[in-house]
């Protein structure tokens, strides 16, 4: 028998609605972004479904979530780890429209179902506070020292206080040291991933009163995408394009 058929046989066996994982270990809090839990909207933590970002404006979750449940009595929760707290990484959004697939409850086929959000979900979240992240550049040493002739990198750690929403904050725990003039334009990786782009600093470099400033990627997905599309519209007849 092959193996697609196998597994369509376990997964038909009890086939009882989901509702925990079995034998799992905690996740590494807000590690999963693009996890979604649907929850009551007049009852703030009454989870009952998952779901998963798929794209900044949508979530696929299974049909069988809203067979019985109309979406406007429904709130989608992003960035969550706890449920039962106000996390600041928490965004919260209701379903604008409803995408089916001509679902069969008796055979649980087509058990898929598209969230359209009620306005983009900010993707990349520009790191949870405390994340461990590396700044790089060729910036001065120092507010009155020398720019240096090899490229320098830093690991520093997201914070929030004193950011501001479009910015992506970091600071380098009890040491005097951050970005510099010079290193405006580079980049912030977080898990390998690019979260900011320099931008400036307050009164002088790596006061340790004051974080470092970034532009948060994540805003500007659409308007990357959007050049991009652009670019690729006129690039000339047969050219390579990634």
């Amino acid at each position: 028998m092959a193996l697609a058929s196998v597994l369509f046989l376990l997964l038909l066996a009890g086939a009882a609605r989901a509702v925990e994982i079995v034998g799992g270990r905690e996740a590494r809090p807000h590690a999963r972004p693009f996890m979604a839990s649907l929850q009551l909207s007049r009852t703030p933590g009454s989870h009952f479904c998952g779901g998963t970002l798929i794209h900044p404006s949508f979530v696929l979750t299974a049909a069988q979530c809203l067979q019985d449940i109309p979406a406007h009595l429904v709130t989608l929760v992003l960035g969550a780890h706890d449920l039962q707290s106000s996390e600041p990484e928490q965004q919260r959004f209701t379903i604008s429209q409803v995408f089916s697939n001509n679902y069969d409850p008796e055979d649980n086929l087509n058990d898929v179902l598209l969230l359209q959000l009620d306005h983009p979900a900010s993707l990349g979240g520009g790191g949870a506070t405390g994340t461990r992240c590396l700044a790089m550049g060729w910036g001065r040493l120092g507010t009155r020292a020398p720019t240096p002739r090899v490229l320098q990198e830093l690991n520093v750690t997201v914070v929030t206080f004193l950011c501001r929403p479009h910015n992506v904050c970091t600071l380098v725990p009890r040491r005097s040291a951050g970005t510099c003039f010079g290193d405006s334009g580079g980049p912030l990786i977080c898990d390998g991933v690019l979260q900011g782009v320099d931008s400036f600093v307050i009164r002088a470099s790596a006061t340790r009163q004051f974080p470092d400033f970034f532009a948060r990627v994540s805003l500007y997905t659409d308007w990357i995408n959007s050049v991009l599309r652009t670019a690729r519209a006129r690039a000339p007849a047969g050219a390579t394009w990634p």
